[in-house]
């Protein structure tokens, strides 16, 4: 079965999607799924070095005392599945094209779904900066992907590639992630493993 994942890598809704995906999909062992992850890109004008947290937050929120509500939430559904956001470590708000790089090059080694999730607890848990490349190579390291390979995948070509998939989710009129394709069914924000689970049900029948 094949299914998109629409996502950003500094979305902590697609971290909890993501987890929510995966614990579903330990109730099917025996089939065999064909998971794509989609760039997308919550703020497509970011400068390649990205901004400071703070000024992000005053930008897109008119300040940290009005995205306080929202984070506060997430956090609690993170908490609900066993994961602690650690938000205030957080002091840059990058670009994420490198990320997305890093993500689609590993489905070449069968590795997206393990540095998907090494990407997001760096951001989410850890506060590091997933726009700097020495972060991401080191992410590629530690799963075996060395460092040259990683370098050699960031060209023009491979840039143009990532931004060719992020228009996908415009012509789709997709405007939040995560957002899911599964069998013929299209799923919008993190939903529970236990709605992912029956959907994927669905799609065996």
């Amino acid at each position: 079965m094949k299914i998109n994942i629409f996502a950003d890598t500094i979305c902590g809704w697609c971290f909890i999607g993501h987890t929510n995906l995966n614990n579903a999909l330990k109730k099917f062992s025996n089939i065999k799924f064909e998971i794509h992850h989609i760039p997308f890109q919550l703020n497509p004008e970011m400068p390649p070095e990205g901004i400071s947290r703070d000024k992000y937050l005053q930008i897109k929120f008119g300040g940290k005392d009005y995205a306080a509500p929202m984070y506060e939430n997430m956090k609690l559904k993170a908490n609900e599945l066993g994961m602690t956001f650690n938000l205030e470590k957080i002091k840059k708000t990058p670009n994420t094209i490198l990320s997305h790089l890093l993500i689609i090059l590993s489905e070449q080694f069968n590795m997206q779904n393990q540095i998907k999730e090494k990407i997001y607890q760096s951001y989410f848990i850890d506060g590091l900066d997933i726009g700097d490349i020495n972060v991401l190579t080191d992410i590629a390291k530690q799963n075996d992907i060395s460092e040259k390979v990683f370098k050699d995948y960031i060209n023009d070509k491979n840039i143009k590639y990532i931004n060719s998939k992020i228009l996908i989710a415009k012509e789709k009129n997709i405007n939040g992630v995560p957002f899911f394709e599964i069998g013929k069914d299209f799923i919008s924000g993190a939903q529970s493993s236990i709605h992912l689970e029956s959907v994927i049900k669905s799609n065996l029948n």
